[in-house]
C-alpha cells in the first residue's frame, strides 16, 4: 500500500472548506509559512479509498479477539458514543454561563457520585486527562496534605515492583525519590520488606490491586495498615479496577486517593490516542486540595475546565445501562474468562503464578525458549496470522519471557476457545518447527519489522524525492 504522500497527481483538488462568510483577518507575516505545504493533490474519491483502505489494515475489537493485558481493550457500547455526541453535548462552551448548560452539570455531579460509591471515595475531580495524569494529580494531593501540615521530611513514595510503569515515573515528577519493594513468590507484596521500607521520611505508597500479575492481594488490608502507622497515604492505581467493580472498593481496602481509566473500565474504547479520562477520587480529608476548588488548599488546576467531558457522558451512560447489578456482573464474568483462559492453557504453557487469577494472567514462556528457541515475542508474532491481536509482551518485568492476556468481561466462549485451540496450536508448532515461528507473521500486510531499528531509527516524516 502506498503512502498518501506518494499518491496524487498535479491540478487534481477537491472542496471541503466552504467559501469565507466573515470579514477576512490578515496574519502577521512572522507567523506565515515562506510557502505552503507539500501536500499530495488528490480527488475526494482517492482520498476516501485511501483512508478506507488504511483502516482495512487496523485491528480492533470490532475485528477480533484482543487480550492485550493491563489495559482492558474490551467492546464498548456504541449506544455510550450516540450518547456523548447528542447536540446537548456536543454544541456547549464551558465558558457559558451556568443557567445554560445545566443538563451537563448534573452529567458530572451523578458521574461523581456512583463513581465515588463504586470507589469508596467521597469526592473526586475529572480534570485528569488519563490514567498517568490521574497518577500525577493524586500525588500531588498527598503532597499537599503533608506540606499543610508542615510534614516536607517525607520524600519518599513506595512502589512494589509489579506495578505500572508509570507509577515510578509520576512520583518522580512530583519530586519523589522512588522506594521499590519486591514481590514475593505468589505475586504479592512482600510485607517484611514493607515493614522494613516504611518510616518518617515516607509520603505514600502507590499500589495496583489485582496486581499487575493479575493477583488481587489478600495482604491489602495489612498493606495500607502498615502505610498509614508510618504516617504516609494509601494510593490506588484505578487501572485495573475492571476486575472488581461493584464488588471490591479502594476506599475499603485503606485507601486514600484513587485514580480511575474511564477509558479501560467505563466504556470509552481505549487506544488509537485517546481521548482518555482519569479521574481522581479521594476520601473527605483530602477533598479541599482537589484541582479547581477554589480553596487556599487547592493544588491548582491540571488541565483546563472539566476535563475530557464527553468521555465522562460515555461513562456515566454505561454505569445507567449495567446498574448495581450489571457492574458486579461484568467483573465476575472478566475473571471468569481469565480464569477459564488460563485453565485451558495450563496443561502446556507455563503459567507464572499457581492458582485463581483476577482479570487476567502472565504465562512465562522461559522453559520454552530454553527447549526450542522460541520466545515470547515468536509466539505473540505467530497469533498475528489467527486474527489474534498478541497479549502484553515481556511485561511485568519481574516475569521472564512474559506474555499477559486479559480476555475481558465481553467475549464469548466460543472466542475464548478458538483462542486456546490456536495457542494450542502455536505451542505444537514451536515444539515441531521453532524456525517457522521466527518468521511470523506471515498472512499480515506486513511480516516481522525489525523492531530494535524501528525503535531507535524511526521514520516520522516523509521525505519527498525532488
Amino acid at each position: 500500500m502506498k503512502l498518501v504522500f506518494e499518491k496524487g497527481y498535479a491540478g487534481r483538488r477537491l472542496e471541503l472548506v466552504a467559501p469565507l462568510d466573515v470579514p477576512e483577518e490578515k496574519l502577521d507575516r512572522a507567523f506565515l509559512r515562506e510557502k505552503g505545504p507539500r501536500l499530495p493533490q488528490m480527488s475526494e474519491t482517492e482520498i476516501s479509498r485511501h483512508y478506507t483502505e488504511l483502516a482495512g489494515r487496523t485491528h480492533g475489537v470490532n475485528d477480533g479477539f484482543y487480550p492485550l493485558g493491563s489495559c482492558t481493550m474490551k467492546y464498548n457500547p456504541k449506544v455510550n458514543e450516540r450518547a456523548a455526541a447528542l447536540p446537548g453535548f456536543t454544541g456547549i462552551h464551558p465558558l457559558q454561563p451556568e443557567g445554560t448548560c445545566r443538563g451537563a452539570l448534573e452529567v458530572l455531579q451523578l458521574a461523581e457520585q456512583y463513581l465515588c460509591e463504586i470507589t469508596g471515595m467521597d469526592a473526586m475531580t475529572f480534570e485528569p486527562a488519563a490514567g498517568a495524569h490521574g497518577e500525577f494529580t493524586g500525588l500531588l494531593l498527598i503532597k499537599a496534605w503533608h506540606v499543610r501540615r508542615g510534614d516536607t521530611r517525607r520524600t519518599k513514595i513506595i512502589v512494589p515492583d509489579s506495578a505500572h510503569g508509570t507509577n515510578p515515573a509520576s512520583a518522580a515528577m512530583c519530586g519523589y525519590e522512588v522506594v521499590s519493594i519486591p514481590s514475593q513468590a505468589d505475586g504479592c507484596v512482600d510485607l517484611e520488606k514493607l515493614k522494613a521500607a516504611v518510616g518518617e521520611d515516607t509520603a505514600g505508597l502507590m499500589l495496583t490491586n489485582p496486581n499487575t500479575v493479575g493477583l488481587f492481594d489478600k495482604n491489602i488490608l495489612e498493606i495500607t495498615r502498615i502505610v498509614h502507622e508510618a504516617g504516609g497515604l494509601c494510593y490506588y492505581d484505578g487501572a485495573n479496577l475492571n476486575a472488581v467493580m461493584g464488588i471490591a472498593r479502594p476506599g475499603d481496602m485503606g485507601f486514600d486517593v484513587v485514580h480511575l481509566n474511564l477509558h479501560k473500565t467505563f466504556s470509552t474504547p481505549h487506544g488509537g490516542g485517546g481521548p482518555g479520562s482519569g479521574p481522581v477520587g479521594c476520601k473527605e480529608f483530602l477533598a479541599p486540595f482537589l484541582p479547581g476548588q477554589g480553596t487556599e488548599e487547592s493544588i491548582g488546576r491540571v488541565k483546563m475546565f472539566y476535563g475530557n467531558f464527553l468521555v465522562v457522558v460515555k461513562a456515566l451512560a454505561y454505569i445507567l445501562t449495567l446498574g448495581k447489578e450489571g457492574i458486579p456482573e461484568a467483573a465476575a464474568n472478566a475473571v471468569l474468562n481469565a480464569n477459564y483462559m488460563k485453565a485451558k492453557l495450563s496443561d502446556v504453557y507455563e503459567m507464572a503464578y499457581p492458582g485463581p487469577c483476577m482479570h487476567e494472567f502472565v504465562m512465562t514462556l522461559e522453559g520454552l525458549k530454553k527447549k526450542a528457541g522460541v520466545s515470547a515475542m515468536d509466539i505473540a508474532k505467530s497469533m498475528l496470522d489467527y486474527g489474534i491481536h498478541p497479549p502484553t509482551m515481556y511485561f511485568p518485568l519481574i516475569v521472564h519471557e512474559a506474555l499477559m492476556v486479559e480476555p475481558t468481561e465481553t467475549e464469548p466462549k466460543e472466542t475464548l476457545d478458538q483462542a486456546v485451540e490456536a495457542l494450542h496450536e502455536i505451542y505444537r508448532k514451536a515444539l515441531e518447527n521453532p524456525e517457522a515461528l521466527h518468521g511470523a507473521p506471515y498472512k499480515t500486510p506486513i511480516g516481522r519489522p525489525d523492531e530494535v531499528k524501528a525503535a531507535r531509527k524511526p521514520v516520522l516524516r516523509y521525505h519527498w524525492e525532488e
